[in-house]
Formats: structure tokens, C-alpha cells, sequence
């Protein structure tokens, strides 16, 4: 009887999991907005926190709706606004994932808010890539692979996510934050450094950065294989594929 009881209250519809969901449908925005306050203080570019506020606010409650709404065409997509396109692409699938979890029982928490979140990075993905040429014919543009990625992270999560409805599993474990803390750092790192310190200096920093996550990083493999990584990413990006990505840093080039 108690296991009964017990199998169901661990079944029954979680407010604050949605809560999650709903939270993780507004990051992006979220992020741009405490970002933006760097602005005032001369720290970085871009909008500033009204604007980055407004923004996103109309996108979520004006504009977006009315692109769902209205017309879908080509030529409609390509005047859509990069706040828009995120809450079409991004904070509105989650949006609709956060008010099903309300009507669902979870069965499996750990496997279902894993798909959420996976789901979230590949709707990220689709957002990031979707102003990246695509394919034209069968020569691949800088959108290509991105949004090919993304497709496939987002079957896969959607996957994932169902198994945590249909199928009894685990309940969510506690979360480390050392790893995703050092990965995110490294993915920051290298979005911000490209520019400056080209692809060699970056992408070998960003591995490093990564292999603090874990202190069971061993550092002459680690710097082995970042070496190789980065020797890879610097013939494959700007010779194979023709990418017009900057190697080395601005200063030595000039």
C-alpha cells in the first residue's frame, strides 16, 4: 500500500519542474538582460537594459504572435527581428513543454527534465544558426551542419524526454556543477575570444578550460588532445570547408 502511494505521488505532475521549464524558456533573455547592465558601465557592447527589455518584452507578447499568426512565408521569416525569431524558435516550444508537464506524470524525473534540457540546447542551436546560409545544392553553407545538429539533439531529447513519461526510472539525482560550470565557461570563452585571438589560440584555451571541470583530468593528455583538436578544427573550418574563420590573433596577422 505505501509503495503504492509512494509510485504514485512520484508520478504526479511536478508545479515546480514546469516552473523550471518555464524559467529555462526565458534564459536567453534573462541573460541578455543582466548582460546588458554591463553596458551602463562601459564594460561591453550592445543593448542596454531597457532595451534589451522592451525587446524582448514585444517579441514575447507582440510580435511573435503575430508572425504565428500572420504570414509564414520566406520573405516574411527574413524580417523578423533576432528577438523574434528566439521567441519562435526557442521560448515558445518550451513555453507549450512547460504547460503539458502540468497535465503529465513524470515517471522518470531524471530522464525527463534531461530531455528538456537537451531539447533546449538544440532549439538554441536552431536559433543561433537560423540567419547562417544553408545549402545550395550540395555545397554546404555556414548554417549546414549547426542546423543539421540541432535537428538530430532535438529528436534525440524529444526521445529521452518521452521515456521519462512512459517508462518508471530515477528520481532527478543531485546535480554537480563544477563540469556544465567549466564547459559553459569554455563555450563563453571561445564566443567571445574568436574574434581577437583567431581559432588556434581560442579553441586550445576553451579545451583547457573544459578539462578543469574534472579533477580527474590528466594534463599531458589533455593538452595532447587538445592540440590535435585544435590542429583538426584549424584544417577543417577555414581549408575544407572554407569558412572565413581568422586563425591567429590580430595583432601578430597585422
Amino acid at each position: 500500500m505505501a509503495e503504492t502511494m509512494g509510485h504514485t505521488a512520484s508520478t504526479t505532475p511536478n508545479r515546480s519542474t514546469a516552473l523550471g521549464i518555464l524559467v529555462l524558456a526565458l534564459a536567453p533573455q534573462i541573460f541578455e538582460f543582466v548582460w546588458s547592465f554591463g553596458t551602463i558601465a562601459g564594460l561591453g557592447g550592445g543593448r542596454g537594459p531597457a532595451q534589451a527589455l522592451l525587446g524582448h518584452g514585444a517579441a514575447l507578447l507582440f510580435a511573435a504572435p503575430g508572425a504565428v499568426f500572420g504570414s509564414m512565408g520566406a520573405d516574411a521569416r527574413k524580417a523578423f527581428s533576432s528577438d523574434v525569431m528566439l521567441a519562435l524558435i526557442y521560448s515558445y516550444p518550451l513555453f507549450a513543454v512547460a504547460v503539458a508537464t502540468l497535465f503529465v506524470r513524470i515517471k522518470s524525473p531524471q530522464d525527463y527534465i534531461g530531455g528538456v534540457v537537451l531539447m533546449a540546447v538544440a532549439l538554441f542551436a536552431l536559433w543561433a544558426s537560423s540567419d547562417l546560409q544553408g545549402m545550395h545544392g550540395f555545397s554546404f553553407g555556414a548554417g549546414t551542419a549547426p542546423r543539421m545538429f540541432g535537428v538530430l539533439m532535438l529528436a534525440l531529447a524529444v526521445g529521452i524526454a518521452l521515456i521519462g513519461l512512459l517508462a518508471d526510472g530515477p528520481e532527478l539525482a543531485h546535480y554537480a556543477w563544477r563540469g556544465p560550470l567549466f564547459v559553459s565557461l569554455s563555450i563563453l570563452f571561445f564566443a567571445l575570444a574568436i574574434r581577437l585571438f583567431g581559432l588556434v589560440v581560442s579553441l586550445f584555451a576553451s579545451s583547457m578550460i573544459t578539462a578543469i571541470g574534472t579533477p580527474e583530468t590528466k594534463w599531458l593528455e589533455t593538452v595532447i588532445v587538445g592540440a590535435c583538436l585544435t590542429l583538426g578544427c584549424a584544417l577543417l573550418f577555414p581549408y575544407v570547408l572554407g569558412l572565413p574563420m581568422p586563425l591567429f590573433p590580430r595583432f601578430l596577422i597585422q
